[in-house]
């Protein structure tokens, strides 16, 4: 009798430690997440519930931060399409990249360090749709533009360029078209139907949309337009030109000042946004048939989400419309993130750590355990998950080197204040700064680089700029046109030295 208890006790401890090492294989490392990335095109922050904006109907992105963390000093390293996206995939800076418009396409060995190709080298099954934003040459050496890496995705929902908001013209996306008439809602049916296949599979996935929503130009889904018809929204306090007045001159010779009226942020307004906000209001749509399909598969429970934008938007702010240069409301956008077996999530935790867009390759990584290459520009958010008062970052650069020379700008921000250096100085241009304290004047309304009581302030600015361009000489591409700027940047260098670099001709590529 004793025997037979002294079995029994040791089989049920067996199963016990059979069970407990059972569960814990499921959460540890050897089971990867699924990984869900979500990025909109020119989305501010002001247009989410979750960022204060109580106008916008954003049901399932507010959801979404409830369940995660919500980020409040992310930024956008360089606030257009091209270059951001690449920033995104490689955790790289542009000048690390060499990609934009006017510039030329990824190179393929900088490509194959990104995170879709690592992961899918690691075993995940991978997809993209939307606007993928870049192409991919082998060298710079090799003729042609490049071409879109259909081949490096296990499913392929995305195109080249702009993409179209008719499904129909999608060449990857038509058999949504019927259903789906417009893009936003066939990305989430895609991302509805990847989920559910690959969610039948042993294999971990990884999901990355790229909506075109909301870029010009205007175009929301019909089916939505009883969401703000006939309202009205209230203007941020630092809209329209006597609000831009101290920006530099040469901020306003690009597209984005004349767009304050082309675009009607003058008079009319309540139109735009109501229009703005309807393009968003159908990718939350998206995100919701995206978030069903994770529960529906099983899959909730180990599925992370991250929901971000290319870049921000003006729409109006200081007289200004667009995006491109440096300040809050075209380089800050939103960023949510939620990893449901994380003790932190359903917290309703927001962080104010400075995090950029090259913080996703990292990220993604390091959530699915694949080892990260050394050097990148970006750093992994999950130590912010872990706890959201620590720091990843001290600054970040703000770069632009598209558009008109005037406009060609490097600015840094720190999780306190931002600095920006107008390098342009020909005829009635001179070299301009500008500093802004973001804690007291999170709007820009006041520059304080002529402020004799900021002068310490402004010296620390400069040193942490000068760091930047350092970094920019050492480790900038040696293509594409990316070396020169580390002598049109360089405060030290006088604008005799300058001038033929800026006034250097190169093919541009129409955006």
């Amino acid at each position: 009798m004793h025997t037979q208890l002294k079995f029994r006790l040791i089989l049920a401890l067996s199963v016990f430690l059979f069970t407990l090492f059972r569960d814990k294989l499921a959460t540890s490392a050897d089971h990867k997440p699924n990984i869900i990335f979500l990025m909109a095109d020119d989305q501010a922050t002001y247009s989410m519930g979750c960022y204060g904006a109580p106008e916008a109907r954003t049901p399932n992105l507010d959801q979404l931060a409830k369940e995660g963390i919500v980020f409040d000093s992310h930024y956008d390293t360089t606030a257009i399409c091209m270059a951001s996206r690449a920033n995104v995939m490689t955790g790289l800076y542009e000048y690390r990249t060499g990609c934009n418009f006017e510039h030329g396409p990824m190179m393929r060995d900088t490509w194959k360090r990104s995170y879709p190709v690592l992961l899918r080298k690691a075993g995940y099954t991978t997809a993209f749709a939307g606007k993928f934003g870049f192409e991919v040459k082998e060298s710079p050496e090799v003729a042609g533009k490049g071409e879109l890496p259909e081949a490096d995705f296990d499913r392929w929902g995305g195109g080249a360029g702009q993409t179209s908001y008719a499904t129909a013209k999608n060449k990857s996306m038509r058999k949504y078209a019927k259903e789906f008439p417009h893009a936003t809602l066939s990305y989430g049916a895609f991302g509805r139907d990847f989920i559910q296949d690959a969610s039948k599979s042993d294999r971990p996935f990884c999901l990355s949309i790229s909506f075109k929503a909301p870029h010009h130009p205007v175009t929301p889904d019909p089916q939505f337009d009883d969401i703000y018809a006939g309202n009205t929204f209230t203007k941020p306090q630092n809209y329209g030109r006597q609000n831009g007045e101290h920006f530099s001159i040469q901020s306003r010779q690009g597209r984005q000042y004349e767009r304050f009226f082309s675009w009607k942020y003058a008079d009319k307004y309540d139109d735009v946004m109501a229009k703005y906000y309807q393009q968003i209001y159908a990718i939350d749509v998206a995100v919701g048939m995206i978030r069903d399909a994770i529960v529906d598969s099983g899959s909730a429970k180990n599925t992370v989400i991250i929901y971000t934008s290319d870049n921000g938007f003006m729409c109006g702010s200081h007289g200004y419309g667009s995006k491109v240069i440096p300040y809050e409301e075209s380089s800050r956008v939103p960023l949510i993130m939620f990893d449901p077996r994380h003790e932190n999530s359903g917290k309703k935790i927001r962080s104010d750590a400075l995090t950029g867009n090259v913080d996703f390759a990292p990220t993604i990584l390091n959530l699915a355990g694949v080892p990260v290459p050394n050097g990148l520009s970006g750093r992994s958010l999950l130590p912010l998950y872990d706890n959201p008062e620590t720091a990843i970052h001290h600054s970040l650069p703000l770069i632009n080197v598209w558009g008109p020379k005037e406009v060609h700008s490097l600015g840094v921000v720190t999780k306190e204040r931002k600095y920006i250096f107008w390098s342009y100085a020909e005829g009635e241009f001179q070299p301009t700064e500008e500093l802004y304290d973001l804690d007291s004047d999170p709007l820009e309304l006041k520059n304080l680089a002529a402020d004799a009581s900021q002068t310490v302030a402004l010296q620390e600015m400069r040193t942490v700029y000068d760091q930047h361009i350092a970094a920019w000489k050492v480790l900038a591409v040696p293509y594409n046109n990316y070396q020169k700027f580390a002598t049109i940047f360089d405060r030290s260098v006088p604008w005799s030295q300058k001038r033929p670099f800026v006034m250097q001709k190169y093919v541009r590529v129409k955006p």
